[in-house]
């Protein structure tokens, strides 16, 4: 019994000299704590021999090991952890990795100029057709862009984080005109550049002149759009393409732009619709397809764009069709609904909280003199965080197409255009700054 009390007490020696070493040298890093055991010194490490620790004493080590701190992780390992952190609350970061991915799927990445909203903007009808007065007087004039448009309105259009017209003609040197066709536009590829210099992000060939010199004119207009770097919608080498939505992720917030047009209204439109197995537009005056696209680009997008192509030409008020249409529009997920082809402007209106400006008329398309304006849309990418909605303001701002150039006014004819506008719109309020509001 007094050789088993000595050596419980020795045992209880060596216990407090092993806790007591391994609080020294803990600081220092040292690999291996020993304690003695029958007499001889064993690794603290090896569990066979920690096994045969009594009760009481595993019981004190663990006690004391409690109370000792653990070693800082290294700086190089936090700060990984944090990168992957940031990674993870980015919602579409690893989707813009995924280059090929968006290649395929018509997804750009761009950065805002702002970080706290994203802004788009919006402009009818654009022409640049040889033969016709708009790249005439342009050429004339030395082919700078500064010429057509003066330096505030190229600040707007390319302050704007993502800028968007209706580009009414195809890019060829090739082809027949359509026969019997009133107005036949074309441009070579070579003038390509002058709407990537006016400001535009993306553009809608969904429209009655794409097709203008026939198939190939089409498909020239496709290639060289991409060549250029350019981003369209609304048209395609086949029907898949050509219904298939363009987005822009910007400040972490998925935007998807749909276009489609319901000019000509016939069966057999001069400006074909693209087929299972032929380039063409995307027509939707007997297709509904336009609302299951949008439908399908609301559910994996924070807003979405419909800039439709339909009104009847120098029509003041919207007609039957464009009616019938808007509200499935939005009823599919509409956001925001964009109107061209009247040549003119048509009211502003809401449906639910979906804006809705049925014709931005003609931007800069000839040389007539007629009024017109931008529609600019400022986002909240910070919506769902602030319990806000997703639109902080929606403007209008007036211009006036004149002499083959475009500017915006200021001072009486920007209040004459917006009371005008105002006088048409009866279902919206615009203010003396052109901001519009539900009523």
């Amino acid at each position: 019994m007094a050789n088993k009390k000595r050596r419980r007490s020795g045992k209880a020696a060596l216990i407090f000299i092993e806790v007591l070493a391994l609080i020294l040298i803990t600081g220092f890093g040292a690999m291996f704590l020993y304690a003695g055991v029958n007499g001889e010194l064993k690794a603290v490490g090896d569990n066979k021999e920690a096994e045969d620790y009594s009760t009481q004493e595993q019981t004190l080590v663990e006690a004391v090991v409690e109370k000792i701190e653990p070693t800082p992780e290294p700086v190089r390992e936090t700060v990984e952890e944090s990168t992957e952190e940031e990674t993870d609350n980015s919602r579409y970061g690893s989707l813009l990795a995924d280059e090929e991915y968006c290649t395929q799927n018509h997804i750009y990445g761009k950065e805002a100029g702002k970080t706290d909203e994203i802004s788009l903007l919006f402009a009818g009808d654009v022409g640049l057709s040889e033969g016709y007065a708009n790249l005439g007087q342009l050429l004339d004039r030395g082919g700078d862009i500064t010429t057509a448009f003066d330096e505030n309105t190229l600040d707007v259009m390319r302050g704007a984080d993502v800028f968007m017209i209706n580009n009414e003609f195809p890019y060829t040197d090739r082809g027949t005109p359509t026969a019997e066709k009133t107005y036949t536009f074309r441009c070579s590829p070579k003038h390509v550049h002058y709407i990537a210099d006016m400001g535009a992000d993306i553009v809608s060939i969904a429209n009655n002149h794409t097709y203008d010199y026939g198939e190939v004119s089409m498909l020239d207009t496709l290639d060289t759009l991409e060549e250029a770097g350019m981003p369209y919608v609304g048209a395609g080498r086949n029907i898949e393409e050509a219904i298939k939505p363009t987005y822009f992720i910007i400040n972490d917030t998925r935007i998807a732009f749909v276009a489609a047009t319901q000019i000509e209204r016939v069966s057999n439109p001069d400006t074909k619709g693209a087929t299972e197995t032929n380039p063409g537009t995307f027509r939707c005056f007997y297709d509904d397809r336009i609302c299951d696209v949008i439908r399908e680009a609301a559910a994996c997008s924070d807003y979405v764009v419909a800039y439709i192509h339909w009104g009847t030409e120098l029509e003041i008020s919207p007609d039957w069709a464009q009616l019938e249409l808007a509200p499935k529009l939005q009823e599919a997920g509409a956001n925001l609904i964009i109107g061209d082809h009247p040549h003119i402007l048509q009211k502003l209106d809401y449906i639910g909280d979906t804006p809705v400006i049925y014709s931005l008329g003609n931007y800069w398309f000839n040389s007539k003199t007629l009024d017109t304006g931008l529609l600019e849309v400022i986002l909240n990418p910070n919506a769902s965080e602030d319990g806000e909605t997703i639109v902080k303001s929606v403007r209008f701002i007036p211009a006036i197409q004149s002499g083959c150039k475009c500017n915006i006014v200021a001072d009486g004819e920007k209040s004459r255009i917006i009371n005008y506008m105002q006088s048409i719109s009866s279902e919206v309020l615009i203010d003396e700054n052109g901001y519009v509001y539900k009523k």
